[in-house]
């Protein structure tokens, strides 16, 4: 035989293997497919673990069954013909239906190529070496090379292709459905409902969801260093018809150490971060981030995200805001017949004095003024007040009515 060019076309001609050789390598078939399937489960970290018991023997069954399938090609000429008179048909129809498995199994197409280039290079070594160990020559050894790897393309686009069409036909319902889910979830939807759309969206459900604002822009991003599972919703969502550019996240089981990592990865994302929930209780988590969105907090709060459990007492304060008001009218009514800006100055002393427990100069450092003028300002507050200061439950009612929402920047 003349040597091949190595830019000559794979294989035009038949690779005329011997009786004894085809025999040699279709006796290695069922150990060369276990070893090509632990292989790929050894050396692609998406298939560790995933052919076990009865599925490998199921998955090293169809690896025996295309490798002995490309032994029966070896033999025909260049282009294979992928009609039903060929078993090129049958290993492509099955490495179609491959690619729609993985896709509905959740693994990338990226993780299934590599499987099979991780398997090829694993069934080429030992065929090889089995193929020497019969006696085939280096010429046909190369054309028997050539056309194992062009086996592989045809099997791997067919996969390829049928990851794909998989994906675009349930990819577009299944995003729909999650949608949905998230829809239930916000509305508090009952507990039937929501086990039923999630079933229905393939959609495992976690312990705990923590609802996540955004910036629309920012959702790209974002979504990638969230776990997987987190379901996305970009409109339609409740009580915030006024914020067209607003998107939420609701990110499955982030409590604990889980939600300092999550705060960490979204920070100077604009984020605001609600608590964790019971996954049928995630609308709970998100009003608590819309109420900690309508705070007003310093824009460099907002840049580098809000974590709600951090302004607990601002939106209690703030929960009934008309009450609020009225609270604090009747608490401060001593204060009203002063001139506004004499009525804020004693308010501020009064909230400090309080929340300092009466330490004349701790009150002065957070004032920033003489321990002399909060005694002097102390004294015009008992004498307004009168024994009204002892009492817990003015006590009670002035501490809130002083509280976040009614400082002051006097001093």
């Amino acid at each position: 035989m003349e040597p091949v060019s190595p830019t000559a076309e794979p294989a035009v001609t038949d690779l005329e293997l011997s009786a004894d050789i085809a025999a040699a390598l279709r006796n290695l078939l069922p150990m060369l497919a276990e070893r090509t399937v632990a292989t790929v489960m050894n050396e692609v970290p998406e298939y560790a673990g995933t052919f076990n018991g009865e599925i490998g023997a199921k998955i090293s069954g169809a690896v025996e069954m295309a490798l002995l399938g490309f032994l029966k090609l070896a033999s025909r000429p260049w282009p294979w013909r992928s009609d039903a008179g060929t078993p090129l048909g049958p290993a492509l129809d099955a490495a179609y239906a491959l690619g729609r498995g993985e896709a509905r199994s959740g693994r990338s197409v990226d993780a299934l190529l590599a499987a099979y280039r991780v398997g090829a290079r694993a069934a080429w070594r030992e065929l090889a070496y089995v193929a020497a160990a019969a006696g085939m020559q280096v010429v046909t050894m190369a054309r028997f090379a050539d056309l194992m790897f062009a086996y592989i393309d045809e099997l791997s686009a067919a996969s390829v292709a049928g990851h794909t069409d998989e994906l675009s036909r349930t990819g577009r319902v299944r995003e729909r459905y999650l949608e949905l889910l998230g829809q239930h979830l916000l509305t508090g939807a009952a507990s039937d409902v929501l086990v039923a759309a999630a079933e229905r969206a393939n959609w495992p459900a976690p312990t705990t969801l923590t609802a996540v604002l955004l910036p629309l822009e920012n959702v790209r991003t974002a979504t990638s260093l969230v776990p997987a599972g987190t379901l996305r919703l970009r409109e339609e969502l409740p009580d915030l018809e006024d914020s067209p550019e607003t998107a939420l996240l609701l990110v499955p089981d982030s409590a604990g150490p889980e939600r300092r990592h999550l705060l960490r990865t979204l920070a100077g994302r604009h984020a605001i971060v609600g608590p964790a929930r019971p996954w049928m209780q995630a609308r709970s988590s998100y009003l608590r981030a819309v109420q900690t969105r309508r705070l007003e907090l310093p824009m460099a709060d907002r840049a580098t995200g809000l974590d709600t459990e951090q302004y607990l007492a601002e939106l209690v304060l703030g929960a009934d805001p008309d009450a609020l008001a009225d609270l604090r009218a009747q608490a401060l009514a001593p204060l009203a017949g002063l001139r506004p800006e004499a009525a804020e100055r004693l308010a501020r002393t009064l909230r400090s004095w309080l929340l300092h427990q009466g330490r004349r100069d701790d009150v002065a450092a957070d004032l920033f003024v003489h321990a002399q003028t909060v005694r002097y300002r102390m004294s015009q507050l008992r004498e307004l007040f009168g024994d009204q200061l002892q009492d817990p439950a003015t006590v009670l009612k002035l501490i809130i009515a002083l509280g976040p929402a009614g400082d002051t920047p006097s001093r």
